[in-house]
């Protein structure tokens, strides 16, 4: 049997799970990236929509207020000369001093929203000794409500919301100040700009809102799932070194008896020979108790009556044990079949004999969970020195209904650290009918090189 290994060491968990259709993500639209950038509000100092991913949509506000400024500027003063009958100097002015600011908007909206104000009361001001002021809107022309308007979403889109009050409450108490002139036969506007202006700032403050409390939840998620990853390898790491004491203790409970038997069972031994091999037992002894504290604190306070319970003084499972293992999968309704070469787990080194174990009771069950009644081969041999344990599984047999939402990540990261206390490799992966692919190389020897890991696949176990 061969197995294709690869030595790039990837270093975390992605890629898909056992069984799972190849539905990569796919690009959201321009309505939709349009919509997340609309969300996402801009830092101090930052142009609006200065984080959008593509170049188009941190150009679109220059863009439009661009346009707005091209086309008010000449509208501002053909009607105030037109319609209002004001000097074409002073239209001109005011038509510049009432549009261009708009420019500014984009990357200081309140400085944009100072001048522009300060322009339109200065143009109502003027309006008030026009010659056919009477019978048209005053003191806001109807220019002056589209960019003040303009302005209001620039403003929403950045400021805070205790901003966005005093600008609306600000725009209310010019419109009432002069009201007070008003001359005779016109058309009020400061109310219905008061209105306007208020919708708006109260629709993009609540844009830019959903904006900040998504992007916050998004770096919490981002930091959650980073401790989860850091606290499932601990644990992970934990459980192996929990399973190695019982494999090392084993071996060092050897050495103890055959050093403090030695004596006896070779008489006439010189004494520096006795002094030795006390010394050896004393040693020993001395390993097995620091193992011991050692476990004690691996386990923890929380062990429960888990850590104390007879699972934790059973002896560790090997490849013996996988024929038991099959055979419970199999009477759990899952098809697996097991192929287990002569002589596998003779003369195995303990670590290498559990991590095999591990490894397929780990794929095992990323099969049962993501592609249930999928048919399953588990195949363990030795080549040249290694143990080659290999897990593939088809396709799901019926639609897959996850029956957990989120995995705790226990399972490649398990595979991952099991191989690399062996010197070993692993190779994960999708097969290109929708099954999956578990290979593992684990060398005899402890594995005197580096561990390569090679994983393309998640787990969600």
């Amino acid at each position: 049997m061969s197995l294709r290994v690869r030595s790039r060491d990837r270093g975390a968990e992605g890629g898909r799970v056992p069984g799972r259709a190849r539905t990569g993500r796919r690009k959201p639209g321009a309505l939709a990236q349009l919509s997340l950038v609309l969300r996402t509000p801009a830092r101090a100092g930052e142009p609006l929509f200065a984080r959008a991913p593509s170049r188009w949509q941190r150009m679109l506000p220059y863009l439009v207020v661009g346009v707005f400024v091209v086309t008010l500027i000449p509208v501002t003063i053909a009607v105030l000369v037109n319609d209002y009958a004001l000097a074409g100097g002073w239209a001109g002015a005011l038509g510049v001093a009432q549009t261009v600011p708009l420019l500014l908007a984009v990357t200081r909206p309140m400085a944009a929203w100072g001048i522009v104000l300060a322009a339109d009361v200065a143009g109502a001001v003027l309006l008030i000794g026009a010659d056919r002021v009477a019978g048209h809107a005053w003191p806001w022309p109807p220019m002056v409500v589209v960019g003040y308007l303009a302005l209001m979403v620039c403003l929403g889109l950045r400021e805070s919301i205790r901003t966005l009050v005093q600008v609306w409450l600000v725009t209310g108490a010019a419109g009432v100040v002069l009201g007070f002139f008003d001359p005779d036969g016109v058309t009020n506007t400061a109310a219905l700009l008061f209105v306007l202006a208020g919708a708006l700032l109260a629709l993009t403050g609540a844009l830019r809102g959903l904006g900040d409390a998504q992007q916050r939840i998004a770096e919490q998620e981002s930091i959650s799932e980073a401790e989860r990853a850091r606290r499932t390898l601990l644990e992970e790491r934990a459980r192996i070194a929990r399973e190695l004491h019982d494999v090392v203790a084993h071996h060092m409970s050897v050495i103890t008896v055959q050093a403090d038997s030695a004596p006896y069972r070779l008489p006439g031994m010189a004494e520096p020979v006795r002094e030795e091999f006390e010394a050896i037992a004393a040693s020993a002894r001395e390993s097995l108790g620091e193992m011991r504290r050692l476990l004690t604190v691996l386990r923890g306070d929380g062990a429960g009556g888990a850590a104390g319970g007879d699972g934790e003084r059973a002896p560790q499972p090997g490849i013996g044990r996988l024929q038991q293992l099959v055979e419970a999968t199999v009477r759990a309704g899952q098809p697996v079949e097991l192929s287990l070469a002569a002589g596998a787990g003779e003369g195995v080194p303990p670590a290498v004999d559990l991590s095999a174990y591990r490894i397929v009771q780990e794929a095992l069950a990323n099969v049962v969970r993501h592609a249930p009644g999928a048919r399953t081969r588990v195949s363990v041999s030795r080549d040249s020195g290694e143990v080659l344990v290999l897990v593939v599984n088809g396709p799901a047999r019926d639609t897959v209904v996850e029956l957990e939402g989120s995995g705790t990540g226990h399972g490649l990261v398990g595979m991952r650290e099991r191989v690399r206390l062996t010197g070993g490799t692993l190779d994960t992966g999708p097969l290109p009918d929708g099954g999956f692919r578990v290979a593992a190389r684990l060398p005899l020897d402890g594995g005197a090189d580096a561990p390569g890991v090679n994983e393309t696949s998640e787990d969600s176990s």
